[in-house]
């Protein structure tokens, strides 16, 4: 009987004329956790999970954070967030509209527009094929719509907007509940709390008809101690 093996593919003289060595143990992937079960993933059908993944571009000017909900392989829903780059928003909106209804291997070797984005794109799908997702052991994982979920009741990104000098201390100008305009500061001129406004609920309330002024007053809130000021500044004018 001949070794010459016959193959679908072309092989070298070599190792055509090589003779055959069983295959002993097939040493099968090792399970990972996906939405609540344990998955041996060989193909990318096999990948499904929720999970998150920061990128950057290469003159750090900007960053991406990116969040996917991938079933059996495919992009059922994208939330791209953006921050530092104006550019980078409008990437943003070409890469939502891009990334839904792709395998999670078609976007990874997709041009998503910006650096930032596909960098967030190649940390999140090390991500999911390694089973390290946010829905890893969630029965049935995260439905459709966990992203809009992740931005809270004004669908606004938590942005946190910090500047400081060593003369003149620091400024608070953003924080996760919205647009700093206040800060309180006690006898000693330390920082003992602040005041903001939530531009997604007085966008909310003048949609519905309300008064931009009206709207602007019942959006406000404060943190800490900012009823006990001794002084109140404006961390953008003062």
């Amino acid at each position: 009987m001949s070794n010459v093996s016959e193959a679908p593919y072309a092989m070298s003289a070599e190792v055509q004329h090589q003779c055959v060595v069983a295959k002993g143990p097939r040493h099968d992937p090792a399970p990972i956790p996906e939405e609540g079960k344990w998955i041996a993933a060989k193909q990318i059908t096999d990948i499904s999970g929720y999970t998150h993944g920061v990128g950057w571009c290469a003159p750090q000017q900007g960053a991406c954070k990116l969040s996917l909900n991938v079933k059996n392989g495919v992009i059922e829903e994208a939330l791209v967030e953006t921050i530092g780059c104006s550019g980078m928003t409008h990437s943003a909106a070409m890469a939502a509209e891009i990334l839904p209804g792709k395998t999670i291997l078609e976007a990874l070797n997709t041009d998503l527009v910006c650096d930032a984005i596909n960098t967030a794109m190649r940390e999140l799908f090390l991500q999911i094929v390694y089973g390290r997702t946010q829905s890893a052991f969630s029965d049935n994982g995260l439905v459709i719509g966990a992203g809009m979920e992740d931005l809270g009741k004004g669908a606004r990104s938590m942005v946190g907007t910090m500047y400081g000098t060593k003369e003149k201390g620091v400024r608070y100008l953003e924080m996760t509940e919205g647009y700093c305009t206040r800060m309180a500061l006690d006898a000693d001129d330390q920082v003992i709390g602040y005041e903001f406004v939530s531009l997604g609920k007085m966008t909310d309330f003048i949609k519905k008809g309300m008064e931009p002024n009206e709207a602007y007053e019942k959006s406000k809130g404060t943190y800490g101690r900012f009823a006990e000021a001794v002084k109140y500044i404006d961390p953008r004018q003062e």
